[in-house]
């Protein structure tokens, strides 16, 4: 705008001083009053030349304004262009920005230990064992937040110094619930303890990805080195948003324990001691639940068809019979979970068959390469020298049937039944590989079963 007026004003000041330099001429002519005729051809001679450049002078207004205008189109264009630059770079983070992140993440990063506490004094039997098996204070500081307030267990974590670090959730109050949530006012605390322990993690500490136990989680002799070496498959692989320490179907009798180093994908969340990104978090906390966050995080929405490793047998185990749930799945599940024994050094092995391409081909070829079997013909133990053998369902009906038959569990979240992948469970029953599955033409999980 103030290059346009000042070409306009260099016009006017031309246009002026042409014209003043006319009237100075006739002013200073001498004049011969005696030739009146030739005075006035002068004149006439003159104002016509005047006439002459006061139509240049007009034409080069004209063309100041035209090419201050065109110079305002192209800057107010170039001004628009930027702006939709800016607009399209700060909507790109939602699709491309994580895996951008990701990929600024070192494999050797730091990978915090998240202890989620409340009012569990046992919580020493699962600091022990973290501190025990912690191969680097530095690579996985431990930190245990705590709700509830409890005396006696904010004491019992004060009582290991700085070997952790403890920091406690400030708000202690009853969230306002429906009339028939009033029994489940555990399970809103514990996700709100959770959305503000996470928040901590990633926003206060600046962590990029973070452990999350529970006080009543003890751990196997390789959890670190179990989550240091599939870490960076994490963070190589869109298609995965967590790597799990637990197996549900983990009970001994239904696990190799002869292989200890058996790992899967799963579609199914296991929590349960579990890695996650601070990406993740970026995704997950803006809509992060009232309640029941673990089923939350089993929905379509948030799942987003993507999946996690799970160990055949789970690195970690519980011990809390006590608990929001008052102990009815520990008595049925948890207690009988095999916790893996023997060290096994995965960060030695090459973990590049986890890689969903190659993990997809490999293990769907050894699912559908496997006789079928009726679950009656598995129960009376026939054939034998068939070894691994695949039984089918077609409906939730049948496969809930055959689960509770074979001893799987037979629950399904959002139509994902418990270490699915793909709808396909893998165990041992009486020693025998079995894969429950649906059939080879399946196309993806119906919600409705559940």
């Amino acid at each position: 705008m103030v290059k346009k007026i000042s070409l306009v004003l260099w016009g006017v000041v031309l246009f002026v001083a042409w014209n003043a330099l006319i009237l100075f001429f006739l002013w200073t002519r001498p004049q011969s009053f005696s030739d009146h005729s030739h005075l006035t051809e002068e004149v006439i001679r003159l104002a016509q030349d005047a006439e002459v450049e006061l139509e240049r002078q007009k034409d080069l207004l004209h063309q100041i304004y035209r090419y201050s205008a065109l110079w305002s189109r192209r800057k107010a264009d170039e001004a628009k262009k930027l702006h939709l630059s800016a607009a399209a770079a700060s909507a790109k983070p939602s699709t491309t920005a994580p895996s951008s992140r990701r990929s600024q993440i070192s494999p050797d990063a730091t990978l915090p230990v998240v202890v989620i506490a409340c009012d569990r004094s046992t919580v020493r039997r699962c600091l022990d064992k973290l501190l025990h098996y912690r191969p680097s204070k530095e690579r996985f500081p431990i930190i245990v937040s705590q709700d509830c307030g409890h005396e006696e267990t904010a004491r019992v974590i004060a009582s290991y110094g700085d070997a952790i670090m403890h920091i406690k959730q400030p708000n202690l109050s009853d969230i306002p619930v429906p009339t028939d949530h009033r029994k489940f006012q555990g399970y809103y605390k514990i996700a709100r303890h959770y959305r503000w322990a996470l928040s901590q993690v990633f926003r206060t500490f600046k962590y990029q990805a973070a452990i999350v136990v529970e006080d009543d989680l003890e751990v196997a002799p390789d959890f670190f080195e179990y989550f240091q070496a599939v870490f960076p498959l994490l963070l190589a692989d869109p298609g995965l948003w967590c790597i799990s320490a637990w197996n549900d179907n983990g009970k001994e009798q239904m696990v190799d324990v002869a292989h200890p180093e058996l790992l899967y994908r799963t579609d199914f969340f296991p929590g349960l001691g579990w890695l996650l990104l601070s990406d993740l978090w970026d995704e997950l906390e803006p809509k992060w639940p009232k309640a029941f966050w673990d089923d939350w995080m089993r929905q379509p929405e948030q799942r987003q068809g993507r999946s996690c490793i799970r160990p055949e047998v789970s690195r970690t185990m519980t011990f809390g019979r006590k608990g929001v749930s008052h102990g009815q799945f520990f008595d049925q599940y948890l207690k009988f979970i095999k916790l893996n024994d023997r060290f096994v050094p995965f960060t030695q092995m090459d973990l590049s068959y986890l890689k969903k391409e190659e993990y997809d081909r490999s293990f769907l070829a050894q699912v559908y390469g496997a006789p079928e079997f009726r679950v009656e013909e598995l129960q009376g133990n026939q054939r034998r020298e068939l070894g691994t053998v695949r039984v089918q369902y077609t409906t939730r009906d049948s496969f809930k049937a055959f689960a509770k038959a074979l001893g799987v569990m037979d629950d399904l979240k959002s139509g994902v039944p418990r270490a699915g992948y793909q709808g396909i469970v893998s165990f041992l029953y009486r020693g025998r590989r079995v894969y429950l599955a649906p059939p080879s033409d399946w196309t993806g999980y119906d919600p409705s079963w559940s």
